[in-house]
């Protein structure tokens, strides 16, 4: 088994991005601002990107909140030899801000004002996804930092931001969306024309589903939206093809969990297929044994300590304690051992529990302390 050497990762001046993968609960936003920190202080430019709905990481940095535009954390006693910068992805305002630079002051405010817009770019499925692929975009583009660091969204798969601008593109681009949307092309009387041809069971059963007024916003939403259509493509084709570039490392996190660890090789084989740089799976929140003491011995020493004159409840109960420690971190390292075998080129790291929540610096600084072992 490999372990990931975290600090080389870090320091090397060709990283330019690292991204925070796995499934939902696993701790890969307290992660992602730990290698952030830790990134910072041994020397690079480095923001941190992330998508977590809870405020946890603002908090963890020293700041009251995170918005959509990077800020610098500047908390007393903390002097990095580098500089370290935290966002939180905004989705709408993401979305807004993208409209606004590529549609022209007059387009823009007419798709801004649009109630079919209004309603994609906060619901429609994969917009989340990819305006975090947006603003990773923009972030790369700025070349104010010489890293950066991305917690992906809380998806079931967290490889779904690979996806999402090939999904909502050909959503927006698809023949469904293109249908709606002739008849206001072809003028007011677009739709009954449509209509007359034969059309007219399937446009009322459209109708009655989403309603007619949709059915205008969308058309209006498409005619201002197909002018900066190719831009919207060709930017996150820029985007695909910086998460394929030798600069970028993806970090599986996984709690040692069945569940979690399956997920994990479904992110592993996923980045081979899609031959994205992976850099290793952190296994987080394991529960290594801390003293050299068998389950067997411990069980035994409890007992004894029932069964005898001396009464010490106290040491017996550490002592089963410890017991299902030792039976707990042998299940970890089965559940580990089986994914290293199916999957030995990945290189490992390790992180204990904590015993309580991560809420300040020290506490991203003891984590990025485990993540380098």
């Amino acid at each position: 088994m490999t372990t990931i050497d975290i600090d080389a990762l870090l320091d090397a001046p060709e990283s330019r991005v690292i991204v925070c993968c796995g499934s939902g609960g696993v701790g890969k936003t307290t992660t992602a601002a730990a290698l952030a920190l830790r990134a910072a202080e041994r020397g690079r430019q480095t923001v941190v990107l992330t998508i977590d709905p809870a405020r946890r990481l603002a908090q963890a940095l020293g700041l009251r909140e995170l918005g959509n535009h990077p800020r610098q954390v500047q908390v007393e006693g903390f002097e990095p030899k580098g500089e370290l910068w935290a966002m939180m992805l905004d989705m709408r305002r993401t979305f807004d801000d993208m409209v606004r630079v590529h549609a022209g002051p007059e387009r823009a405010e007419q798709l801004l004002q649009n109630p079919f817009y209004q309603t994609i770019s906060t619901s429609f499925s994969g917009t989340q996804e990819y305006m975090a692929m947006e603003k990773l975009g923009q972030l790369a583009a700025t070349g104010e930092w010489d890293l950066i660091i991305v917690d992906t969204p809380p998806s079931r798969s967290a490889l779904d931001f690979l996806d999402a601008p090939t999904r909502l593109s050909s959503a927006l681009d698809g023949r469904m969306i293109r249908l709606l949307t002739a008849p206001a092309k072809a003028g007011g009387w677009g739709l009954r024309k449509v209509v007359n041809a034969g059309f007219s069971m399937f446009a009322k059963a459209v109708s009655t589903i989403i309603g007619g007024q949709l059915l205008t916003d969308a058309s209006a939403f498409m005619q201002a939206f197909d002018s900066m259509f190719g831009g919207f493509r060709e930017r996150a084709r820029k985007t695909a093809e910086l998460l394929r570039s030798s600069g970028t490392s993806f970090l599986v996190v996984a709690a040692p969990e069945p569940d979690a660890l399956r997920e994990a090789s479904y992110f592993v084989e996923r980045l081979s297929a899609e031959s994205m740089p992976l850099g290793g799976l952190i296994a987080n929140r394991t529960h290594p044994v801390l003293a050299k003491l068998s389950r067997s011995e411990a069980l035994a020493a409890a007992e004894s300590l029932q069964d005898g004159d001396v009464n010490a409840p106290l040491a017996e109960a550490v002592l089963r304690l410890h017991a299902d420690r030792v039976e707990l971190a042998a299940r970890e390292e089965r559940l580990l051992a089986r994914f290293t075998r199916a999957h030995p080129e990945v290189a490992l790291a390790k992180v204990p529990a904590l015993a309580g929540d991560v809420h300040d610096l020290e506490g991203l600084r003891d984590i990025g302390v485990k993540l380098a072992g």
